[in-house]
């Protein structure tokens, strides 16, 4: 229908003159202006909302006793952090009520570059659950890493053609943007230039340093741990993005930016989800959920996970249950509890507790799909290649050990004797030995460190999914049992591997850019629940995700001790320190 005789109809429909394409009777509402509930009428037309009252429709459905809200949003998720295609992915979270999310394709893109964002482009286009992109501002992520690909400001500037880019994501290079790096400067002002947002990724940032960071353009930030950092950003004008994802945890220590005027600038977001997380406990209606436990006000809990991500985003035409907003509704037996009977998108529905949803995959050419497969470029390597080479001359006294913490990717320094009889191993302490291999180039780069608080008392651990370049880590308590992890990570071209004694456990596949499978979430999370809890027969207790939180640990770009291909990495000088001393 020609969009004036669409917008003639819809006005019909408003005033009562014609029946609505969809009336959801009776219902409460959760109303993001008034943060209150009031009862009556949902009446969609054309895929728009047109009223709110006592209508009739060509179809209606009895909400009595139900709260209709507005879909829900994810204001920043890597959609490959799922470790599932898109199609697969949105077949898992429309149910939750998830009707839009914000991804930020940087984990394929620093795997495969322009191909990567636009095969996620391609995997995303048409789907019922709403895709919308913000441009990766740091592929690599930082200078002492090394990704598959080095994307520049002239790279990116085509994409923001589409309608469906809204931005460039996390700017990662905070210590580069305050101090006037032209490269990542250029990404930001052509963002700003067209228009479109900048988000920020700056841990620990504050004081004068912070304002240079926002001067340059950056608008929101999901690093805030504790609530008197997200106050400080909120304060300068910062929109905070409350993150609950699988490793990283955040959202009781943030609680406060709940209450207002705070809320008025804060969302709620994922970053990284494991699949079972997402299967079994959900997606943002898990955070609402939470956060209501925690003594949230539900209305602003939704709110916070709706109008104000839309806000934020400049889609005007999302986020609320009013006219003139677009039918992605969410119908709710219970508003504590956030249990989700039925989602609506444009006005069709898209997902039912009782008969689930259907997801037609979008067809991406071979061409596109061959390019993210095959992803593996190594030098072979052996068992020797897992010692730290010692001079003759003079034994190390010390060693400089990643200290993890629960729920946390940021790390701690550990200062500890170094034993030369076990090459720094010592379970009895909780140390194991880590290394990071170049994957990508064929460089034969090999990172040597030691990890604390992983829990690991025998065998070895490997996968390709180590943010950001996702190049090959492995952390183990023996040198041939890394061995033989990481070997069975590169002759399957990525994905997970677990050995004991020389001799693989299990691995699970990645085929896609070594971070995503091709297989069904039901098929991949079992896999994912027999490694975890071969992990934990090996000594990784309940606390660590041992695959999620192996995935950080090369991450150049969180506080305070790393692992990358060229060594250990002291993120707040960004120089390499030595592991062993």
């Amino acid at each position: 229908m020609e969009g004036a005789h669409m917008l003639e109809r819809q006005i019909r429909v408003a005033k009562g003159l014609e029946d609505a394409d969809l009336v959801l009777k009776h219902g409460k509402i959760v109303n993001v202006f008034t943060e209150d509930i009031q009862e009556g009428d949902v009446a969609v037309c054309e895929g728009m909302i047109v009223g709110i009252g006592s209508y009739r429709g060509r179809k209606e459905v009895d909400c009595t006793g139900k709260y209709i809200a507005p879909g829900f949003m994810d204001g920043h998720i890597h959609l490959e952090s799922s470790m599932m295609q898109p199609a697969e992915f949105a077949r898992t979270v429309l149910p939750h009520g998830t009707t839009a999310v914000f991804t930020d394709p940087h984990e394929i893109a620093n795997v495969c570059g322009t191909q990567g964002i636009d095969y996620m482009m391609r995997a995303t286009e048409g789907l019922p659950l709403e895709v919308y992109f913000v441009l990766p501002s740091c592929v690599p992520a930082a200078l002492l890493d090394e990704s598959g690909a080095c994307l520049e400001a002239e790279e990116l500037k085509p994409y923001y053609q589409s309608k469906r880019v809204v931005g460039l994501a996390e700017v990662m290079n905070y210590v580069g943007t305050v101090a006037g790096d032209m490269n990542v400067l250029k990404k930001i002002q052509e963002a700003v230039s067209q228009g479109k947002v900048v988000d920020g990724h700056a841990p620990g940032l504050g004081g004068k340093e912070l304002c240079a960071y926002l001067t340059a353009g950056v608008m929101s930030d999901h690093e805030c741990a504790t609530a008197e950092e997200g106050l400080e950003r909120i304060r300068q004008g910062q929109w905070m993005m409350i993150r609950e994802g699988t490793a990283a945890k955040n959202l009781e220590a943030l609680m406060p930016l709940f209450e207002r005027p705070y809320c008025e600038h804060a969302m709620l977001v994922t970053d990284d989800k494991h699949p079972g997380d997402l299967e079994k406990l959900g997606h943002i209606d898990y955070i609402i959920r939470k956060a209501v436990s925690l003594g949230a006000d539900p209305c602003i809990a939704v709110k916070m996970a709706t109008y104000n991500t839309a806000r934020y985003f400049g889609l005007k035409h999302l986020g609320a249950v009013a006219p003139s907003y677009q039918a992605d509704l969410v119908v709710l037996s219970d508003l504590k509890q956030v249990q989700v009977e039925q989602v609506y998108k444009k006005g069709l529905l898209a997902a039912d507790r009782h008969n689930g949803c259907a997801v037609q995959e979008p067809v991406v050419n071979s061409k596109l799909k061959e390019s993210v497969t095959h992803t593996f470029r190594m030098k072979r390597f052996t068992v020797e290649d897992f010692y730290l080479p010692v001079s003759r001359d003079r034994q190390p006294e010390k060693m400089r050990v990643i200290e993890l913490h629960p729920g946390q990717i940021l790390t701690g320094e550990y200062i500890t004797e170094y034993s030369s009889a076990s090459n720094g191993i010592d379970v009895q302490q909780d140390i194991i030995k880590l290394a990071v291999m170049e994957r990508h180039l064929c460089t034969g780069h090999i990172g040597l460190g030691y990890v604390k608080n992983y829990g690991l008392k025998k065998g070895a651990i490997a996968s390709s999914v180590a943010h950001d370049s996702h190049n090959l880590i492995v952390a183990g308590a023996s040198e041939q049992d890394m061995y033989t992890a990481a070997e069975a990570v590169r002759r399957m071209q990525g994905g997970w591997a677990i050995a004991l004694d020389g001799k693989v456990l299990e691995v699970l596949p990645l085929p896609i850019a070594g971070i995503m499978s091709d297989r069904p979430l039901r098929e991949v999370e079992g896999q994912i629940l027999k490694m975890k809890q071969i992990a934990r027969e090996l000594g990784v207790p309940e606390g660590i995700d041992p695959f999620m939180t192996l995935a950080f640990i090369s991450l150049p770009v969180i506080p305070r001790l790393k692992l990358t291909t060229f060594g250990l990495v002291d993120t707040d000088s960004q120089e390499i320190v030595d592991a062993v001393f």
